[in-house]
């Protein structure tokens, strides 16, 4: 396959919880059901951070593929995995294969922010790879984020691994991404590698993308579709519109602590109805009210442009 065929919009989705913190699978449902009526959208990217994932039982993950492949028809699905060693990786990864996804999304133990060895960074992914036999996609962590963003020599060592199709490009600084984009470009020009920065995604769309893996995909997918339209047709003007609109809700969304992005977009999303409470699983706490108006107040200029 292409890079192109590989890449694509994937909304990384948000997993909702009743307020005793089981799976709300009527609100998950409805969920992946309004963000794919965007026609753009290419698939769902599940159990990420945004997704609770690393909250969630290797059952429990397994099941939110099910819903989603219920839902999802022909469009792909991108499972998340971040177990802390290979064999529970592997083992998530597989059964969510099972469920329904096509492929798997290797996140980096957290483990690794204090710093890991290039071997045993290489060995679990290869090990991943292996296990399952599915095409696996990189997750190029952010320049903040200490040890999880992998340098150019591991990168590329992470590229000889024939069954990798695409990197989730979330190094949030337009010039890493171009470093990791143009080492893909060299060695493996079949790989995807999809900007996930959501308050830089019109920088690194002009640059050149294959999609964008992003949750605010799960809250305003059509804004998404519109902004990679409007570059790729060469409508600069409207493309910075959508921009400066979503850079002043990502600002906000993603501000530190950076662990609360999924209980501000749950919020958000509850606030509009779109799914029944906004609840996290302990211990995420739920935002107060004055952050949810400021985030309400960030959106409502987003969805005046959406289409």
């Amino acid at each position: 396959m292409s890079a192109a065929e590989n890449g694509g919009l994937f909304a990384a989705t948000i997993c909702p919880m009743t307020e005793e913190g089981a799976l709300d699978r009527a609100s998950l449902e409805r969920h992946f059901a309004t963000v794919l009526s965007d026609p753009g959208q290419a698939g769902l990217l599940l159990n990420g951070h945004a997704g609770e994932g690393i909250h969630m039982s290797r059952a429990e993950q397994a099941e939110v593929v099910r819903i989603a492949r219920n839902v999802a028809g022909g469009r792909r699905i991108l499972a998340a995995v971040s177990g802390e060693n290979t064999a529970f990786a592997a083992a998530d990864a597989q059964a969510a294969l099972d469920a329904g996804a096509d492929a798997v999304m290797v996140f980096a133990p957290f483990s690794w922010a204090l710093g890991a060895d290039p071997r045993a960074i290489v060995a679990h992914h290869e090990g991943i790879a292996a296990a399952t036999g599915a095409p696996v996609y990189l997750f190029q962590g952010s320049v903040g984020s200490f040890k999880l963003a992998y340098t150019p020599d591991v990168l590329r060592r992470l590229l000889e691994i024939d069954s990798v199709a695409g990197i989730k490009e979330g190094s949030w600084e337009t010039k890493s991404y171009e470093v990791t984009r143009r080492i893909a470009r060299e060695m493996r020009p079949d790989v995807a590698v999809m900007a996930s920065g959501d308050e830089h995604l019109f920088p690194c769309f002009m640059i050149g993308s294959d999609g964008s893996a992003v949750s605010l995909s799960a809250l305003v997918p059509e804004l998404i579709t519109a902004l990679d339209a409007h570059v790729r047709e060469g409508r600069i003007a409207p493309a910075q519109e959508i921009h400066a609109a979503l850079f002043g809700l990502a600002r906000l969304i993603y501000a530190a602590p950076g662990h609360m992005a999924a209980a501000r977009l749950k919020a958000c999303l509850a606030e509009l109805g779109r799914i029944d409470t906004p609840a996290c699983r302990a211990p995420t706490p739920r935002i107060e009210s004055d952050e949810l108006d400021a985030l309400m107040t960030a959106l409502r200029p987003c969805l005046e442009l959406i289409p």
